[in-house]
């Protein structure tokens, strides 16, 4: 590891690696007392381990691989294979432009050329992704070996007359989760010839599929298996994921099927020094909501390093966490670099969905080959594209998991020198505790990913697909533990149970006649009604939202972006599911405002610390928007605008912590100042729950409350933000004493005053931040992890 004092990672160019020098020139003028740079880090290359290719691989195979520039395989991409030919489930679990696609196709492109009626299917979770590996496998099979392959796309651009083709003659079939569920699946008569014969489907990038949209996910492909099984086929599922902990558990918990993982890594991997970055506090009497400080923010500083390494002659990525974000990084890199060479502003550019696809693909050529130095770009770039050996990535704020900031930091590294990866803390909790303990990130491994196949408001929508594709036994009904869940949905009229109705005279579950459950499941993760995004003056519709976000995404006022493109919101009416929307910039954003009450319904585990009891209950959240915040640009505060919508109720799964007053007073917390302790500590802790678990602070919520009705005492909740929870109040409960500890460490390592958004502040507090007590939240934690003991304080995964 290199100190952080930029004076000493100021070598002699003989000793300076090619990263190293490239974040001199970003530290360029820095004087030594800057203290931005939190932390370098030099990771070292990595050869290369190559194998021979498998013998039953057929030789057109292998000779149309060589001729796109495979010369010989890496060790990971034949041991994978090898198990897939064999006809074992596998998940290949290695590192950005390691090669994965190669697992697959040598075991799908011999099986679909050595048998002629052999079918594949291949998934991927964004259109870029797919399009990519489409392209590869078309190329592939552009030679007359293996011409009658005919790999074609199935997604919602695909023309219905090149779908009615794709329908009757192609064997490889490349579309996404949402397509299988809702085009596929619902329709499979149209679709027999390519499940009677159905080899192997691909799951590339599965460590995608994670909360309430991986649950869905999960339940899609054991629908698939249960049709495929239908029509006489048994598929091979090749699954392909970044370095992810527990691949194998991951990947068999996904298929619902066991799973072997490859996680040998053979690709080879330059030098890189990685290095954390904290922009600075804004002086001058800039403030933020209660007049606290404000940070320079993640993208203005992202601008001016990817302006500095493109003027060093860099090929930059810069991972943005929204769209309009990278828009805004690319044009204020632009406008830097003009300034510096009139030249250097075109070779520039944002990429983000929504793009043409031949813009998209005009951009990643560009890109490759040089012509573009720099591109500020959302999570697209940071799936398989095929864009490796940059010279520098840029990530403006912590991407949620450690997972996708490797996938983001595996795009730069040239195989012969070396590269640069800085990471720019966002205002935010995690971030900040991130840039200041290094370990957490560079010393932790990867996360495991959290599904949960039989959260009922997702299982419960499925078994109704699944009953309406082919109807249900009661053996597969108490296979998923649903026979509860299925007699409630028959007491609502939505399905019955038939006695005898099977061929073997067993009984069958049967949808009801006006049934269309296949419209009511959004595998993105929506539940519940749909509510349509609709520009009011040309009647175009924009997009969707699932009614439970809409309240605080799409009221009246709210700024709503669309491919890039910004709106304000009109009118929203919830009962005919429609938000009316005009196109206008207004120069603000914006973030609802919302009181909150929880009810504990059941505690389904609990543990007593002497003065504090940590537990995992079932709760019902009520929560009403009442108004919300403009914001500038800056961080600064416009004003606070009030609404009138409905509460909604949402039922789901919270951990929480309860505490005596007699710990408070022990701790020095004043009766008046334990509001603001518990709430300083509640806000801190959502910030802090994506270090333990695989989720996002928008993932989650919280109430806190010096004396709740249903504990009796100062009680602490942090809950799930999806109906049934999405498990991340499972891991929070499981890593309890971990997540706390780095929630106190990120509130004692931020250098504001009384609080800011980097420790104690949330973006979307319903009480306006108020009250606050930075100093109490660390007094309080303190006394809790105390109390916790000196063990872990951790219990069994659930």
């Amino acid at each position: 590891m290199i100190p952080a004092d930029p004076a000493s990672v100021l070598g002699s160019p003989r000793d300076t690696s090619y990263g190293q020098s490239l974040l001199n020139r970003v530290l360029t003028g820095a004087g030594a007392g800057d203290t931005r740079l939190t932390h370098v880090a030099e990771l070292p290359p990595r050869a290369a381990q190559v194998t021979n290719w498998p013998e039953w691989a057929s030789s057109d195979v292998i000779a149309a691989v060589r001729a796109v520039g495979v010369e010989a395989p890496w060790i990971h991409q034949t041991q994978a294979a090898d198990l897939a030919a064999e006809g074992r489930h596998v998940v290949v679990s290695t590192g950005t432009a390691s090669g994965k696609s190669l697992a697959y196709q040598l075991p799908v492109l011999t099986a679909l050329q050595q048998d002629p009626r052999a079918t594949a299917l291949y998934l991927a979770p964004t259109k870029a992704l797919g399009a990519d590996q489409l392209r590869m496998a078309t190329e592939l099979t552009s030679q007359d070996p293996l011409r009658g392959i005919h790999p074609a796309p199935y997604d919602g651009d695909t023309p219905t007359e090149i779908r009615q083709w794709v329908r009757a003659n192609s064997r490889w079939v490349f579309t996404n989760p949402d397509m299988l569920h809702v085009g596929m699946l619902r329709s499979h008569q149209r679709w027999a010839r390519l499940l009677r014969q159905l080899k192997y489907v691909v799951v590339d990038e599965c460590h995608t599929y994670r909360g309430v949209f991986g649950s869905h996910v999960a339940l899609v492909l054991r629908r698939l298996r249960r049709l495929a099984a239908r029509y006489g086929a048994d598929p091979v599922f090749v699954l392909c994921s970044a370095t992810t902990a527990e691949p194998a558990a991951t990947a068999s918990r996904l298929i619902g099927a066991p799973c072997v993982a490859v996680t040998e890594d053979g690709s080879p991997q330059g030098a890189r020094t990685v290095a954390l970055w904290e922009p600075p506090l804004i002086g001058g009497g800039v403030t933020g909501e209660n007049g606290a400080a404000v940070r320079r923010s993640a993208g203005a500083e992202a601008a001016k390093i990817m302006a500095d390494l493109v003027t060093e002659g860099a090929r930059t990525l810069t991972f943005v966490r929204s769209r309009r974000g990278a828009e805004a990084i690319a044009m204020d890199t632009r406008r830097l670099l003009a300034d510096i060479d009139v030249t250097l502003p075109e070779r520039v550019a944002a990429y983000r969905a929504g793009y043409l696809a031949e813009d998209r693909r005009a951009l990643e050529a560009a890109l490759s080959e040089g012509s573009l130095l720099g591109v500020a770009t959302t999570n697209a770039l940071e799936l398989g594209l095929d864009i490796a050996g940059l010279d520098a990535v840029v990530v403006a704020g912590y991407p949620g998991t450690v997972a996708s900031f490797w996938q983001q930091a595996g795009r730069a590294g040239r195989r012969t020198q070396g590269s640069l990866v800085l990471l720019i803390a966002r205002d935010d909790p995690l971030d900040t505790y991130l840039v200041h303990h290094p370990e957490a990130l560079l010393g932790r491994p990867v996360e495991a990913t959290i599904t949960d196949p039989h959260n009922p408001y997702v299982l419960g929508p499925h078994l109704l697909c699944a009953a309406m594709e082919q109807p249900l036994t009661d053996a597969e009904v108490l296979e998923y533990r649903a026979w509860e869940l299925l007699s409630d949905l028959a007491r609502q009229g939505l399905i019955r149970r038939r006695a005898g109705a099977g061929r073997d005279g067993t009984a069958r579950w049967f949808v009801t006649a006006d049934a269309h459950p296949h419209d009511a499941v959004d595998v993105r993760g929506g539940i519940g009604s749909a509510i349509a995004v609709v520009d009011g003056e040309s009647g175009r519709m924009l997009g969707t939202t699932d009614a439970g976000r809409a309240p605080a995404t799409l009221h009246e006022g709210a700024v709503h972006l669309h491919q890039g493109e910004s709106y304000v919101v009109d009118e929203l009416d919830l009962e005919e599911g429609v938000a009316l929307v005009h196109a206008e910039t207004p120069g603000w954003t914006t973030s609802a405002r919302a009181v909150t009450s929880i009810e504990v319904e059941e505690m389904t585990e609990h543990e007593t610390y002497g003065p504090v009891t940590i537990a995992l209950a079932q709760v019902l959240v009520t929560r009403q928007v009442i108004g919300y915040l403009r914001r500038l640009p800056s961080g600064e505060v416009l004003d606070m605008v009030p609404l009138e919508l409905p509460a909604q109720i949402l039922p789901t799964r919270a951990v929480l912590y309860t505490v005596t007053p007699d710990l408070l007073s022990r701790a020095g917390i004043d009766p008046r100042q334990a509001a603001g302790a518990l709430h300083a500590a509640e806000h801190a802790a959502i910030g802090m729950l994506p270090l333990v678990a695989t989720c996002d602070r928008w993932d989650i919520g919280g109430v806190s409350t010096a004396e709740h009705p249903d504990t009796g005492l100062p009680t602490v909740f942090v809950y799930d933000g999806h109906p049934g929870g999405a498990g991340f109040a499972e891991r929070g409960f499981a890593r309890l004493r971990q997540w706390l500890t780095a929630t106190l460490a990120a509130i004692e390592s931020c250098g504001c005053g009384s609080g800011c958004p980097s420790c104690v502040q949330s973006p979307k507090c319903g009480n306006g931040n108020n009250p606050l007590d930075k100093t109490g939240a660390a007094r309080l934690l303190t006394a809790v992890l105390a109390a916790l003991g000196n063990g872990d304080g951790d219990h069994t995964e659930p």
